[in-house]
Order: C-alpha cells, then structure tokens, then sequence
C-alpha cells in the first residue's frame, strides 16, 4: 500500500478521495455532492481564540449519529485512568522496568494496552496516563474512539497501520502518531508482533514549544509532520464502536463501518512525525542544558512555561563540551517523569535500562547517572563524541504519577534499581585540586 501525506504541523488542510467531494466555497451545503453529509469535529470550543481553534469539516457516507447505537459498558482491567485510588500500590521511590514480554496469545491494540502511571483527573480534564501496548493481531471490524483524551503512540518494535476517519498513517519505531481526541480509528499490524508507549493526555492539545532565542528553526520543525489523505471504507458489514468515556469502556454493534469521511478540510487530525527529523540544540562549548530544550511536544497549561504534558525525546547528538559533566546532571524537580528507550542505550543510564523498558521519577525525588555512568563521564577525555545508538523519550508532567496495581506487580520491575547509585562513594577530602 502506498500512502500520500501532507506536511506541515497546525496547518489548514483539504483532502477528497473523490473528485468533487469537497464543497466549494462553503462549509455546509445544502446538498454535498455524491449524497454525502457535512459534519464538523471540533477540538476545542467554538470561541477557542484563533491561534488555538481546531476543527474539520467531514463529507462522509453517513453522519455519526447513525455509528451509534446504545452502549454497553464492558470492563478493561488494565487500562485505567485517574484519578488513583487513595492506596499506592508501592511506597515512594524510584522506579525502572524492563519490557512488557510479547503476548502469546491472540491480542489487538486495544486488549494490550496496560496503565503503568497516573496523573490528574480525566473527567476533570487534566494530568495524563502512561500506558504500554503489546499486540500480535489486526483489529478487524472493530473501531476504537476515545472520548476524553488525545493519545501519543510511541512505538518500540513492530510496525502499525493506523485506520482513521480522516484516513491512514503508518508508522514504525522511531515514528510517532498522535490521534486527537473524538477520532474513530482502528490498528492494523503490520509485523509479527509490535509493542511500544502510549501518552494520554487529558489537557489541552499537543503543540509545538515555543522556541524562544532559538529563532525560527530547530528542534520539531512543523514540516515534519505528516497528515493522512482522505480514505475511506464503504462496507456493509457486521462491526463494533468501543468508547472511551468517564474512565470506563462502552460498546456498541453497528452493520457499517465508521471510517467512511470521503473529504475533509481543516486542522484537526491525525499526525505522525519522524523522530530522526528532530534537529537537537545544544551547548556547544560548556555546561548541560537544562532537558527542556529537547522538548518535541507540549500541552500547556494557563500557567506560562508549566506543562500538563511535556514530550522530549534524547536523540542521536554531538557531545563537545568542554570542562563538563556531559550526561545529565543529578536534580531534583517539580515535574514528573516517565521515561522509555526505543533503542539502544541511554547515556545516563547504560546498564539495566533497555529497549521496551521505562523508568518513573516522580516529583522532587533525586535522580541522575548512575555510579557507572558517573565514573565514566568523570573520567572521560572530553574529545567531541557523537552519542549515537540511542533514543529515549520522557512523558513529563506537573502531576504526580502513581504507579498502578498491574505495574507494581509486573515480574519486570527492578526491585534493586535504587541500587544502582549505591557506588557513589564519598570523595570529599577537603583539599581543592581545581583551577585557580
């Protein structure tokens, strides 16, 4: 199969898989060409100042109201949403996994889908989940929309086929999707098996950061990023709606598929982003930039520079500062951090850390290198060297994430992780050896 994208990140977009479909010069005929229905999806309220509104007009086969039907309620153990019940499930701590194993037997994207952390409130409409998927079978007539948060697909292995109302993206590890909230979409698998992270964020929308004394270019340039053409499905076939609302899953049988939108136009849909696009800044004689500066993703929130959800990623990069404690430095801080590795290794943690496993450091807990990568870094003979073989993300939050039941119980977590700063011996002797 071969797809055709469109570019550029916010942007206003118009898309027909057939001649005609788009109405010209208005947004609700009175009829649409080739019997088709307007509808809109609107991502944020009507008055959303104009520089934040989001929405598309759709030209579809049928209007949504007729993919519903009366729902009814089913149960998915493993996906939660907050808030958390008052309980922790483990006490305070740092805290690393390694990779959810692949499942043995048959699973879609949405049956493999397990909460690790959560933040907020979702009916309150913030904070977020994180969440890791693993799946070995195609949804086949069945659709999935999610009705009170917009998720971030972060794959790890395997590549998936992305069937949305607004048409089909494909992505691989080192690809990102981000599918807003209210689109109705189904996962194909295109591998043997596929596994990866799942951001869900109960805020306001993902945008690009601001880039400050950066300038115009830099970090996820908006070209980079890719919206589906309109596609769609016209079968007449038995299928099933599952929903997403109030933290609990609802279902419903309908005879059609609901990928039906024929023509679309506007600026809320779908979109995958290629992370080895991102163009990381960094310091270029002395000192570790504050992390923020690889931030890909935000979700803000009223308070200026504080985030509901951050995504930053650790790509490929020079290291060429002189003088300098090159990985990470030890902090302590307000936000909450998740983290996974889609490949390779992380520079601040080389050991225990690997691909498909995630690590949590929530608010104000210390973290930094571990007593191998301290020694390492200490020691190094600071000639410009390309870190190469990684990429690691963070899904960072202003909210504490708990950890749930499932992930506290998981044969995976690293019971002695806390251990890995245990050789970071005392080295202060009171004498200065530095630089007069």
């Amino acid at each position: 199969m071969t797809l055709d994208y469109m570019s550029g990140f916010g942007n206003e977009f118009a898309t027909e898989a057939l001649p005609g479909a788009l109405p010209e010069g208005r947004n609700n005929p009175q009829k649409c060409a080739y019997g088709l229905y307007s509808e809109q999806l609107s991502g944020t309220p009507f008055t959303a100042p104009k520089a934040e509104n989001a929405r598309s007009w759709l030209y579809r086969i049928r209007p949504s109201v007729l993919h519903m039907r009366e729902f009814q309620s089913i149960d998915r153990p493993r996906w939660k949403s907050p808030p958390a019940p008052e309980k922790m499930a483990l006490s305070l701590a740092p805290y690393r996994w390694n990779a959810l194993p692949l499942p043995e037997m048959p699973t879609s994207f949405i049956e493999g889908i397990s909460t690790i952390t959560l933040a907020g409130d979702a009916r309150g409409q913030s904070g977020m989940a994180a969440h890791v998927y693993v799946m070995n079978k195609s949804m086949e007539a069945e659709y999935f929309v999610n009705a009170e948060a917009e998720m971030l697909l972060v794959p790890e292995r395997g590549r998936l086929r992305l069937h949305t109302e607004l048409g089909i993206l494909e992505i691989e590890p080192l690809e990102i999707c981000v599918l807003p909230r209210g689109v109705i979409f189904r996962v194909e698998c295109l591998d043997d098996a596929a596994r990866g992270y799942i951001c869900e964020n109960y805020g306001a929308r993902f945008t690009l950061p601001e880039r400050g004394p950066i300038g115009a270019n830099g970090l996820a340039n908006p070209r980079d990023f890719k919206y589906p053409v309109a596609a769609f499905e016209d079968e007449e076939a038995p299928s099933r709606i599952e929903m997403k609302w109030g933290g609990q899953f609802h279902t419903a049988e309908i005879g059609h598929s609901p990928l039906d939108v024929v023509a679309w136009h506007g600026n809320y849909a779908p979109v995958k982003y290629d992370l080895r696009h991102f163009s990381p800044m960094g310091a270029i004689l002395f000192d570790h930039p504050d992390p923020s500066i690889f931030t890909m993703l935000t979700a803000p929130t009223t308070e200026l520079g504080t985030a509901n959800v951050d995504f930053a990623i650790f790509p490929p990069r020079w290291l060429v500062g002189e003088d300098t404690f090159r990985p990470p430095w030890y902090h302590r801080n307000i936000m909450s951090e998740f983290m996974g590795l889609i490949e390779g290794r992380y520079d601040a943690k080389e050991q225990g850390f690997v691909p498909g496993g995630m690590s949590l450091h929530t608010m104000m807990l210390p973290h930094g290198p571990d007593a191998f990568g301290f020694d390492k870094a200490t020691n190094s003979d600071l000639a410009p060297e390309k870190l190469d073989d990684t990429m690691a993300f963070m899904f960072e939050t202003r909210l504490p994430q708990q950890v749930t039941e499932f992930a506290a119980a998981l044969p995976g977590r690293q019971k002695n992780y806390i251990n890995c700063w245990d050789g970071l011996e005392k080295r202060f002797d009171g004498t200065f050896e530095g630089k007069k």
